[in-house]
């Protein structure tokens, strides 16, 4: 069975124009084309094409998407693993809807609030892998034993101040402002300075946090779609400063 490019855009949710860009880009290529040259996809383009809006729903960036579907990984084994991470993400939200519920309840009754469990969804322990294997088991210990030394304000004001510069990256990146304008400077600043709460930022770590983003669809999520605007802007912040 076959299908047009406007029957499987409309299937997927997507666009034409979406389409025929992921062709331009070698990510989803047609079976052949129909009458007037209506671009045709097979059954083999579903798995793949899915595959991509899942991984562009992550953050991650097209070149990204490239690399990863050339590892020859097959569709079943693909979706598997994006399967894994759906039930991973589906059990840390179950975890945040149960930890604020819990909160919401004690504001409303006048409980006292206790940390360990207003915190409890925030499990910065998911990315202790990445961070030993790029910056050292001691850069983790470091960071580890930084975050648990803070207090239930400290903790809410550094996430607080990570979604606002989030937010604001996904301003700049949604109105066409370049990474390497200075609107986007300074928030790229502003993460720095973030990001020196925790550890010391050298241009190599921050280039290679930068490129993590990217790659990593738990990072990049952070970003609201714009994990390589990010990552473009810490590259020159890193360049001119660092």
């Amino acid at each position: 069975m076959q299908w047009s490019i406007q029957q499987l855009a409309k299937a997927a949710g997507t666009t034409s124009r979406t389409l025929r860009h992921y062709g331009e880009r070698g990510l989803l290529v047609p079976a052949g084309t129909g009458p007037g040259g209506m671009r045709m996809y097979d059954e083999q383009a579903l798995p793949r094409l899915l595959r991509i809006l899942m991984l562009r729903q992550y953050g991650v960036g097209l070149d990204a998407i490239a690399q990863i579907l050339a590892e020859h990984t097959s569709d079943a084994e693909a979706l598997r693993g994006h399967l894994r991470d759906l039930h991973g993400q589906r059990d840390r939200l179950s975890a945040q809807i149960s930890s604020l519920e819990g909160t919401i309840t004690a504001i409303e009754e006048g409980k006292p609030l206790m940390a360990e469990e207003v915190f409890a969804d925030f499990d910065h322990t998911q990315y202790r892998e990445e961070v030993e294997q790029r910056w050292g088991t001691q850069a983790y210990a470091d960071g580890d034993r930084w975050w648990r030394s803070l207090s239930y304000e400290q903790k809410k004001q550094f996430l607080q101040e990570h979604r606002d510069i989030a937010t604001d990256y996904a301003a700049q990146a949604e109105a066409g402002v370049p990474a390497d304008s200075e609107q986007t400077q300074d928030i790229a600043r502003r993460h720095l300075a973030w990001l020196s709460n925790s550890t010391t930022p050298t241009r190599d770590y921050v280039m290679g946090l930068g490129e993590l983003y990217v790659a990593d669809p738990r990072f990049g999520s952070n970003y609201h779609g714009h994990a390589e605007y990010v990552r473009d802007a810490m590259k020159v912040y890193a360049e001119r400063n660092l």
